[in-house]
């Protein structure tokens, strides 16, 4: 295993300095491979940030949902690390809309690298006539997917990725019992920080402070959405080998475990 893997560094290394090379050469160029080995082509991602390269990383397997393969193959602090990053937009989309909708942001990009972050596992696509639309919406970073039938939301939920559909899934359990809950993708952090105010206030009203973030990663820098005492779901530590859905469940991805952490939130607020 430990050759496999330093198989893996040289050829990951060696992949984001030839994307690099490309770029100076004015190609537009990509990579690809599992996000895990985004530790071996850290440097040269580093590299793109620094010299404002608009290249496209495309890491697939993002999180505890490969299984199997284990806590060596499964990514636990890779986001909040690519997201300390200087000058590099992580996306990381909930379902297909989201994804066509990141394309059309990383093609527009000139000067900043990108890191498309995409699941193994499949994933439902999400009726956006149910659902508000994704277009235009990935380009902010954030928006309301769905949001509580009275438009007052007693608690927040956040997510990014897969977990989304776990955060609708749980918002559709609470409507159905009158809870008053709203949805927020958030598919790219750097893209709602620069938003204006008004919008980020509008997605996040700072009076609501019952919120919960749901992430499979590392919790690392949640707080700054949720705030001190709102819930992160999230990876306190590596992950182990079994099956996803086991996984999921071990960790505590699941729509009651969001639901319970939403009624305590909004119980804490002072709510019913």
């Amino acid at each position: 295993p430990g050759g496999r893997n330093m198989h893996f560094g040289i050829r990951e290394n060696g992949m984001a300095s030839i994307l690099n090379g490309l770029s100076l050469s004015k190609i537009r160029s990509y990579g690809s491979t599992f996000f895990t080995f985004s530790d071996y082509a850290r440097p040269g991602i580093r590299m793109s940030a620094l010299m404002e390269l608009p290249i496209i990383y495309i890491f697939t397997h993002d999180s505890i949902g490969l299984g199997e393969d284990g806590p060596t193959h499964q990514p636990i602090e890779h986001l909040a690390s690519l997201r300390a990053m200087p000058g590099l937009l992580v996306i990381r989309p909930a379902d297909a809309n989201e994804v066509a909708e990141a394309w059309r942001v990383i093609m527009k990009q000139t000067h900043e690298p990108v890191a498309l972050i995409l699941s193994r596992q499949d994933l439902p696509t999400l009726d956006r006539i149910k659902y508000n639309t994704a277009k235009g919406k990935v380009a902010k970073g954030a928006y309301i997917l769905a949001d509580a039938p009275s438009g007052k939301p007693d608690c927040i939920l956040i997510a990014t990725g897969s977990e989304v559909y776990l955060c609708i899934d749980a918002y559709e359990k609470l409507k159905a019992d009158g809870v008053q809950v709203r949805v927020v993708s958030m598919p790219c952090t750097e893209l709602f920080d620069q938003q204006p105010q008004e919008y980020r206030d509008e997605v996040l009203p700072p009076t609501i402070k019952a919120r919960v973030a749901v992430e499979q990663g590392s919790v690392y820098g949640w707080d700054r959405y949720v705030g001190d005492g709102g819930t992160i779901i999230g990876m306190h530590g590596f992950g182990k080998s079994a099956p996803a859905k086991l996984l999921q469940i071990e960790f505590g991805f699941t729509a009651e475990k969001i639901i319970a952490a939403a009624e305590f939130q909004i119980r804490k607020a002072g709510g019913k």
